[in-house]
């Protein structure tokens, strides 16, 4: 926009504006002017006029305080002469005063049930507070039953409990005729049992004071129970119940199949994204797809053939091995957990499927992956992804100190301390081109192989320049070590990021659990802060030039115009130099 056209728009603005107003503005117009440089705006043609105004002191012309007043407060002064309920004008009798108390107390109840009253001491099923001199600090405990059953749990010294069961068991074991099937599962979760249904099993667990969620990925699944820890007894038989004979008649499983179809309905783009760097990175292999490249979610193409005999098949093959299973607790006796696992879960045995043999190593190939999706903003979602180690590796820590250097997020954040504003992403991508509406760095970790990489979102326009500046930055890695300065601070964050989620119960339970099923142990929090403390800048540069040299990337894109999106081949080519 021209200098002139601008003058233009601002003169045609000021016309709506009040007098007093109008001659602010053209005052501040011409005094207050400042040129942007090029770096805070490096794709404009020509420097931004940026005006400054105040506040005018009188903005209306012949303005009468005192006559505005008295006009808006006539009709209040004589609704008020008309009903004065309480009393301002001192007009009742103490007599009548009383009346219309005891008319108030009969017509409104303000004591409440003795039920509800306060009590001077805590109710006899709350367990007491253990002084402090009684608490040991606490560490993560661990027992195999009989079994095979591995039942760990660490003591939070609360009021709730969190427990669970967890279990090798996810959505690359799906096979080409029951794709889907894992999802599904994971909606038919806490569905009820044969004797309760859906509303009847929340009813009585929300009587106890509990909520319940479960959640699948590619290689684990998890049952989750938070509850008050004196009703925890009564939760383990509702959670033994619902996982070892849970209602799975064809109404409910068709019920569940009606809201994987509204969940596509609604599903965001950035899980399109992800599914489309599983499918690109780990792309078919002689013809056959591999396990790490299916469908996490179920296709909508896939549903009509799944029943409720292909939940029951795929759960009794995968799911309930006693070698594949954790119990997990956080805030809980370990004797106690393992009291109740005994006596829910003991008796499992192995079942004729295992789903450890049927685990074949996915192996990345990279690729393309562009899926039209219409957006109501208008964005082109880009993701650009490298090879990595995977839980197993050594490469897993120094990939999420990389992670957290990069940081990034969207473009607008209120900010604030650990939001990551001073990370690489933000200072070079989101502060400097001012189409980038969200840029932030990814790590995707399974038990043979990993990725990394970053994904961003631009208007259709500007994905072409989104993916040349995220090929910049990934190529940057391999070519220069990262400051001190930025080490420094990532390695802070990734410590404070960790240790802040630990606090949580819910987290806690998980990391108990999922460590337990990927390790067989858990790693204490002093030996993870010494890892990430020991990464140094040439490690993240060893790690990047032996992700990004001579590696084949995954480029994906989601959106409305993949097309401005520079085809695979040049992608590669650009690494290609390096």
């Amino acid at each position: 926009m021209s200098t002139a056209r601008i003058s233009k728009t601002i003169s045609e603005a000021l016309r709506h504006v009040p007098r007093g107003r109008k001659r602010t503005a053209a005052i501040a117009s011409s005094s207050s002017v400042r040129h942007l440089s090029s770096y805070e705006y490096p794709n404009r043609t020509e420097a931004p006029i940026i005006t400054r105004s105040v506040a005018a002191s009188n903005p209306i012309d012949n303005y009468d305080e005192t006559q505005v007043k008295q006009t808006s407060y006539k009709n209040l002064d004589v609704a008020r002469a008309n009903h004065d309920p309480f009393d301002d004008a001192n007009t009742l009798a103490s007599a009548q005063r009383q009346l219309i108390l005891e008319e108030q107390r009969r017509d409104i109840k303000t004591i409440l049930p003795s039920s509800f009253s306060i009590a001077t001491t805590p109710p006899s099923n709350i367990p007491p507070n253990l002084p402090t001199s009684a608490m040991i600090t606490p560490t993560t405990q661990i027992t195999q039953l009989t079994n095979g059953i591995r039942v760990a749990s660490q003591e939070t010294y609360g009021q709730v409990t969190c427990f669970g069961l967890l279990s090798n068991c996810g959505s690359r074991l799906e096979t080409e005729q029951n794709t889907g099937v894992n999802h599904l599962m994971e909606l038919l979760a806490f569905s009820g049992t044969p004797s309760l249904t859906s509303t009847e099993f929340q009813t009585r667990l929300e009587s106890i004071g509990g909520v319940s969620f479960a959640s699948s990925s590619r290689e684990q699944f998890l049952y989750c129970i938070d509850v008050l820890r004196p009703n925890v007894k009564e939760a383990m038989a509702l959670l033994k119940d619902v996982v070892l004979d849970p209602r799975l008649d064809n109404e409910t499983v068709e019920e569940m199949k009606r809201v994987v179809e509204f969940q596509w309905m609604d599903i965001v783009p950035e899980l399109v994204l992800g599914e489309g760097l599983q499918r690109g990175s780990y792309s078919p292999l002689d013809g056959e797809m591999q396990q790490l490249g299916k469908s996490h979610f179920c296709p909508l193409e896939e549903l009509p053939k799944l029943d409720a005999e292909m939940v029951k098949q795929f759960r009794d093959e995968n799911l309930l091995n006693p070698e594949n299973l954790v119990v997990a607790g956080a805030g809980i006796e370990h004797e106690f957990l393992v009291d109740l696992a005994e006596e829910h879960f003991g008796h499992l045995v192995k079942t004729n499927g295992n789903s450890a043999e049927s685990v074949v190593p996915s192996v990345y190939t990279g690729g393309s992956h562009r899926q039209m999706l219409p957006d109501p903003e208008g964005f082109t979602r880009v993701a650009l992804a490298f090879p990595t180690g995977g839980w197993h590796s050594d490469d897993l820590v120094p990939a999420c100190v990389l992670q957290t250097l990069l940081g990034g997020g969207s473009s607008f954040s209120a900010g604030g301390p650990g939001k990551g504003m001073y990370s690489r992403l933000y200072k070079q991508v989101l502060n400097r081109y001012y189409w980038a509406e969200n840029c932030e760095a990814f790590t995707s970790f399974h038990n043979e192989t990993g990725l990394l990489g970053i994904s961003g979102s631009a208007p259709g326009a500007k994905a072409g320049d989104m993916t040349r500046v995220l090929a910049e930055n990934m190529m940057r890695l391999a070519v220069e070590e990262v400051t001190d300065e930025e080490l420094d601070r990532a390695r802070n964050m990734l410590k404070n990021n960790v240790l802040t989620q630990l606090e949580s119960r819910l987290v806690l339970f998980e990391d108990i659990g999922r460590q337990i099923l990927t390790y067989g142990k858990r790693e204490g929090t002093k030996e993870m802060c010494t890892k990430i403390d020991n990464v140094d800048k040439k490690m993240l540069l060893d790690l990047a030039r032996k992700s990004v040299i001579g590696v084949k990337p995954t480029l994906v894109t989601v959106g409305e115009n993949v097309d401005s999106v520079p085809a695979f081949e040049e992608v590669e080519r650009w690494f290609g130099t390096l």
